[in-house]
């Protein structure tokens, strides 16, 4: 089962951190988050699984960049959030969708118990200029049932900004 809005907004500050939390980013089912302004892009030709890809960073400037098709862009949310007994989920504004614009290639699904930044991994399939703080995605819940262990010390926890792919640590 999914959380209303209001249910949302009703658990902020108990099992559900949003922060910054703006009610006027609240919708029906889903709190829109925003874009940070740092983007990081893999500098290496070839990607390989086993190893600490190279990447450098990128500042969307407030006269927006131009991304191009045929790259990766590694993004995050301008928003802190916390679940400690739900399931996050994220997906892309259908807005942002109808501009031809990927929010997450593979990674919508959050573990109940995540704490940290969301790591956007953004594609788009024609040239658009992109702007820091726009609403490109949102994020909702969902109850989980039976015993679980949550989320306390993957990879990606406790993060504090973009996450490349830390894949290379499974092979050691």
């Amino acid at each position: 089962m999914i959380l209303s809005g209001l249910e949302i907004n009703a658990r902020i500050g108990k099992d559900i951190g949003i922060d910054p939390y703006h009610p006027s980013q609240l919708n029906p089912n889903s709190y829109n988050l925003r874009l940070h302004h740092e983007l990081v892009v893999y500098t290496d030709p070839v990607l390989d699984m086993k190893l600490e890809n190279q990447t450098s960073k990128l500042t969307i400037p407030s006269s927006g960049l131009e991304l191009v098709p045929g790259k990766l862009y590694l993004g995050r949310t301008i928003e802190h959030t916390r679940t400690d007994s739900l399931v996050p989920m994220l997906e892309g504004r259908s807005s942002i969708g109808r501009l031809g614009m990927f929010v997450h290639v593979t990674a919508g699904f959050g573990d109940v118990g995540f704490n940290g930044y969301w790591t956007l991994e953004i594609f788009v399939v024609q040239p658009l200029i992109v702007y820091p703080g726009v609403e490109i995605c949102q994020i909702y819940f969902h109850h989980i049932d039976g015993d679980y262990n949550p989320y306390k010390s993957g990879k990606y926890q406790d993060n504090q900004g973009i996450q490349p792919s830390k894949l290379y640590q499974d092979f050691k």
